[in-house]
């Protein structure tokens, strides 16, 4: 199996002579121009879980893309600890509602904006769909721009990332219950304030954030 620089490569030279920009890459593969360019530029490793939906976007195979036989055991000592075998990946297309802020909040829209595929592990019971990230209050480890699978839930645990509605406004954000009436909403990124929640504000959680373009 090939390594994420050589995995780039290759998706960077088949990119080249179909002649497609790294935007229309991105919008392909549904997710935001910057982390892709990311992955272009080897300053963030390649998702291997996303190989599907890069290949299908550039027209040839998973096989491929990661350089392997499909009669290469998973056991094969030659490949990764960490390759992931996508055949134990479930394929699920979900709805996109609306954006969800990711610093100052913007207000939600509860419409169908499209649909979103992903690759998990587990898929949960219940209700899924996905949300889009504006901003960078959850980064490193959500990005600009990152489509969030939530499952749709009306309560969330302490240390949680959570989608949820506050006096009509969405916003993503970690989790943490105080006491009976008080919570707190945190970033990752040290640069934004945590929001403060107390018995006055109008809070609705939407759901847990399960997946973006890895395991949360």
């Amino acid at each position: 199996m090939k390594t994420s620089r050589q995995i780039i490569d290759e998706l960077n030279e088949l990119r080249k002579e179909q002649g497609m920009s790294i935007t229309e890459l991105a919008k392909h593969v549904g997710m935001a121009k910057s982390g892709v360019s990311k992955y272009f530029n080897h300053t963030r490793e390649f998702p291997i879980n996303r190989t599907p939906e890069f290949a299908k976007a550039l027209h040839t195979t998973v096989e491929k893309v990661l350089g392997v036989d499909n009669s290469q055991s998973d056991l094969d000592p030659k490949f990764p600890s960490n390759a992931i075998d996508l055949s134990n990946l479930h394929h699920v297309r979900i709805p996109i509602v609306g954006d969800i802020a990711c610093g100052t909040p913007i207000t939600a829209e509860q419409n169908v904006e499209g649909y979103h595929d992903v690759y998990l592990k587990h898929v949960p019971a219940g209700k899924l769909f996905a949300l889009r990230c504006k901003g960078d209050s959850m980064e490193p480890r959500i990005p600009n721009g990152a489509y969030v699978t939530i499952l749709q839930q009306p309560t969330i645990e302490t240390n949680e990332v959570a989608a949820v509605l506050i006096n009509g406004e969405a916003t993503l954000k970690q989790f943490k219950q105080m006491d009976s009436k008080h919570a707190i909403l945190y970033p990752f990124n040290t640069k934004y304030e945590p929001i403060f929640l107390d018995g006055n504000d109008d809070v609705k959680i939407l759901g847990k954030a399960i997946h973006y373009d890895g395991e949360l």
